[in-house]
């Protein structure tokens, strides 16, 4: 197990510890990460309580493992955690937080989001995507 530090900017951000919780795969990358360092009892939009009887304090994002063809989706994509920043940043441009910064952060991502899909296109196109060929 190793942590990630990059993200420790303000409070909030250094209350949080991102874990990796497994080696890297065939790819080089690993695949699940443990978020711990929060508590939902006081997050209105949180479920958690309601469904377990008691607040959630940690969350884990597990990425795909394996030729999707072999084990099937089994995780979440980049495209996927993009999507989902994107879509918040785009909220935040349409409210009371709209500002310059948020705007450059979603071109950011949304670039990021085109290049990944470009690469997709390129992998389907030579046959590959969802095997371990490079």
């Amino acid at each position: 197990m190793r942590t990630i530090e990059s993200h420790k900017v303000n409070l909030a951000n250094h209350a949080l510890t991102i874990t990796v919780e497994d080696p890297a795969g065939a790819g080089g990358a690993s695949h699940l990460y443990r978020i711990d360092g929060f508590n939902t009892a006081t997050n209105p939009s949180a479920t958690f309580f309601r469904l377990h009887g008691a607040p959630a304090e940690h969350a884990t994002v597990l990425f795909q493992n394996g030729p999707i063809g072999d084990v099937g989706v089994n995780g979440i994509t980049h495209e996927v955690l993009i999507a989902i920043l994107c879509d918040r940043l785009r909220g935040f441009q349409t409210g009371p937080y709209a500002q310059n910064d948020n705007a450059t952060a979603l071109a950011a991502l949304e670039m990021a989001a085109l290049f990944l899909q470009e690469r997709t296109k390129k992998r389907v196109e030579r046959g590959v995507e969802g095997t371990h060929t490079v």
